[in-house]
């Protein structure tokens, strides 16, 4: 609840997430370490061998003045610092140092606080220190090496550091991209399933990831399984009932016209509902995914609805490109959104639009449409609704929506019914997702 508001900084993505997990704690180390080495090495250590020096210097300083050049000669030999004279150029007048040698900020300190008569310091490189001290004889210049004070290289640490910090993280990147990758694919599988089509999965990866494929696989058999029986079944209601109906039909041939009419459209009926039927249940998974042009093939289903004499135009294709789709199962979702709009109103307009995230395809009636508290009722199999939808303007048992929302699903999509701001009745679209 406390970090909550963290939520929409933070990545969305399992690899994002996991990358951040193995960076921060690399990156806070480093941060703690550089801290810890900063203060006990660039300050207490510099500290203390500054303050050897410095006193090293007081006692040269010292013997020069009390004993002369030649007695602090011998003492800065022994100390091993170079008493040299004054250059030419005369005392400078500031410190100076590199931009970057931190340790030298430590050693100004402590030499101006120390040494009495100091009037400069420089650090030209890693490897000599320069003292200039005024005397009771005139200013010193004192030299010796850059070791007594401080470390050599001491950024060496920080740029060991470095490097083997962006080793190992590039090491760890590459280790987990390679235990993501079998998700990814457990993901794409699923995903391809979602929308119809079966991919090759085999289970790679860790235990759990393992134990997620092969239950992802049951599934899909299951489900597999579950739908081939559907089809098998209804397939053999199917082929009992033609028999006993063709018997009939055979029957009633018989009959005068007076009595075979009526009958004759009771098993006229009957032929049909079991036809949409067995449509209903092979059309969401009918034909093979294929790459085609939807404007193409919406033109061509509108072509063919206006030579069966339906009132249907065209109004709109925009874009170009192909989708993964299967043709025969979006062709009869569509004729069906095209069916019940001339059955329950007097024309119909159909529209695609396709763009590089989804595809749409919008089918429009000037009917009376649905009313939105009913429109998710109106997409169930076996629905029709008396009070949106005249029964007797048609022969339909409630199936074309359902048909539409399978198939639309199985593309990895959805049906969406709304108000048509054009005509005025239904608008039917099927969104899909590219």
């Amino acid at each position: 609840m406390f970090f909550g508001w963290l939520k929409r900084y933070m990545p969305r993505s399992l690899y994002g997430r996991a990358a951040l997990i193995l960076i921060l704690p690399v990156v806070t180390l480093q941060l703690v370490v550089s801290v810890v080495f900063v203060q006990r090495h660039f300050e207490d250590v510099t500290r203390q061998m500054t303050r050897a020096a410095c006193r090293e210097i007081r006692l040269v300083a010292g013997a020069f003045e009390e004993g002369g050049a030649v007695r602090a000669a011998a003492l800065a030999e022994a100390l091993d610092i170079s008493l040299r004279p004054m250059p030419a150029g005369g005392v400078p007048t500031d410190d100076s140092r590199r931009w970057y040698d931190f340790s030298g900020l430590i050693m100004f300190e402590e030499f101006s606080e120390l040494v009495p008569g100091l009037q400069a310091i420089e650090l030209p490189d890693d490897f000599v220190v320069r003292v200039y001290v005024d005397s009771a004889a005139g200013p010193l210049q004192l030299e010796f090496d850059r070791l007594r004070v401080s470390s050599r290289n001491p950024h060496q640490l920080f740029a060991n550091m470095l490097f083997f910090g962006i080793l190992l993280t590039v090491i760890a990147f590459i280790y987990l991209r390679n235990q993501l990758r079998p998700i990814k694919r457990l993901a794409r599988a699923a995903e391809a399933f979602g929308r119809g089509r079966h991919v090759p999965y085999r289970p790679t990866g860790a235990i759990e990831v393992r134990a997620a494929g092969n239950a992802f696989l049951d599934m899909r058999a299951r489900i597999e399984r579950q739908i081939e029986q559907r089809t098998l079944m209804l397939s053999g209601v199917s082929h009992d009932l033609r028999t006993p109906l063709t018997r009939m039909k055979l029957g009633l041939s018989l009959l005068d016209e007076a009595d075979r009419a009526p009958l004759e459209r009771d098993v006229e009926e009957m032929q049909r509902l079991l036809d949409e039927f067995l449509s209903f249940v092979r059309d969401a998974s009918e034909g093979e995914v294929e790459p085609t042009d939807p404007v193409a093939l919406v033109r061509q289903i509108v072509e063919d609805c206006q030579r069966t004499g339906d009132d249907v135009v065209l109004r709109e294709a925009v874009g170009d490109g192909e989708v993964a789709l299967r043709p025969v199962a979006m062709r009869r979702a569509v004729e069906n959104l095209i069916s019940n709009a001339v059955r329950y109103g007097s024309k119909a307009e159909v529209s695609v639009e396709l763009t590089e995230k989804s595809l749409r395809i919008r089918v429009e009636d000037d009917g009376p449409g649905i009313p939105p508290e009913r429109r998710e009722e109106a997409m169930r199999p076996f629905t029709r609704l008396d009070a949106a939808r005249n029964q007797n303007q048609g022969t339909g048992v409630g199936l074309g929506l359902s048909i539409a929302v399978d198939v639309a699903r199985a593309h990895g999509g959805m049906l969406r019914l709304g108000d048509s701001e054009i005509l005025g009745g239904l608008r039917a679209d099927i969104v899909i997702a590219r």
